[in-house]
């Protein structure tokens, strides 16, 4: 095995002596920050080639570590998708590459780095032990997932839910989902009721649904429309509330909904969120239907995304627990209880 040392001025200059020299493939072994004479500082990369054996060599040093190495390409994300990366990040190539994957899964760059610190990645020695760096800094992720069950442990109050959020984001189909589960798997008599006035069809969707599973639902137009269907289901044990998608943007309409779902009526909404949305507009969704005082995230059509560091990434900014996740149109199926198991897997998966 060669090892090959390049030296620039800048990190971004070594990596493209690393790339014409091996190839986009080549593997980093180590970088650092140096003094050479009156050059001042310069950035030193030690490479090898893609087809390098490692594993085998016979000083053992780099052994079982090839598949945590990091490759330029990984690098070359790094500095395209980071403000910058610090002299502790520089000098470990091997925690570069577990930041290179959060960063390619969607997670906020403080963040990632962040979550490297809680998981000994800057520790000294840690170089030697990547597999506990890495079940270390997913330890420090699931910490922040919170879970929530809305419809358990109830103890035979009946429970009342609003599905609350944006245009599209998928509400209509995520009660049906959740009322079938409820009334199928779980044997609990459950309601309808559509406060969407704005969407052409909408109570007749919802209705549609509640036929086929034999569950009543309730049109309100109003507060006091709202107050007299959930008298009328009051025999249910859950009661769920569809409500108009509306931009996050239209303040007058989602305080008009406070003002039908006041706090007297007991209400525990949830906010959905599309898993594929934008990390600030994902943010200004959440800030913007606060009002509301939802109690936790569902997060949407993750089948439609291939990055879940946004999930992650939300929670930082408003730490809230988790519901239910859904990865798809199907009726009832493509939902699950969320779990930080599941959350973890999600954020494992991406290379």
């Amino acid at each position: 095995m060669q090892i090959s040392k390049y030296k620039a001025k800048t990190i971004s200059d070594a990596i493209s002596m690393v790339k014409n020299e091996l190839g986009q493939d080549a593997i980093i072994l180590s970088s650092r920050k140096i003094k050479e004479g009156a050059n001042g500082h310069l950035f030193e990369i030690s490479a090898i080639s893609s087809g390098a054996d490692i594993i085998n060599n016979s000083s053992g040093q780099y052994e079982d570590v090839k598949s945590e190495l990091m490759n330029i390409k990984e690098m070359i994300y790094i500095l395209n998708h980071s403000e910058g990366i610090t002299d502790r990040l520089i000098m470990k190539p091997e925690t570069l590459s577990i930041y290179a994957k959060l960063l390619r899964n969607g997670f906020n760059e403080h963040y990632a780095r962040a979550f490297l610190e809680k998981g000994g990645a800057f520790s000294n020695g840690s170089s030697n032990n990547l597999k506990k760096i890495r079940t270390e800094t997913i330890k420090a992720i699931t910490e922040i997932i919170g879970i929530y069950k809305p419809f358990e442990n109830t103890n035979g109050v009946q429970t009342v839910t609003a599905m609350i959020g944006t245009t599209g984001v998928g509400k209509t189909t995520t009660i049906a989902k959740l009322a079938a589960q409820l009334v199928l798997k779980s044997k609990k008599k459950v309601g309808l009721i559509s406060v969407d006035s704005y969407r052409i069809g909408a109570i007749e969707q919802l209705k549609t649904y509640a036929n086929i599973l034999g569950i009543p639902c309730f049109p309100a137009f109003n507060r006091k429309d709202l107050i007299a269907a959930i008298k009328r289901l009051k025999n249910m044990d859950v009661v769920i509330i569809d409500t108009a998608g509306q931009s996050q943007y239209d303040e007058k309409r989602i305080e008009e909904l406070k003002n039908i779902m006041t706090e007297d009526l007991k209400i525990h909404s949830h906010l959905l969120l599309n898993a594929a949305t934008s990390e600030e507009e994902m943010n200004k969704t959440a800030i913007n239907f606060s009002p509301l005082k939802f109690k936790s995230y569902i997060f949407t059509k993750l089948d439609e995304s291939e990055k879940y560091g946004s999930i992650i990434n939300q929670l930082m900014k408003k730490q809230l627990p988790i519901s239910y996740l859904t990865t798809g149109q199907n009726v009832p199926d493509d939902i699950e209880e969320a779990s930080k198991n599941k959350i973890a897997k999600l954020l494992l998966n991406k290379n």
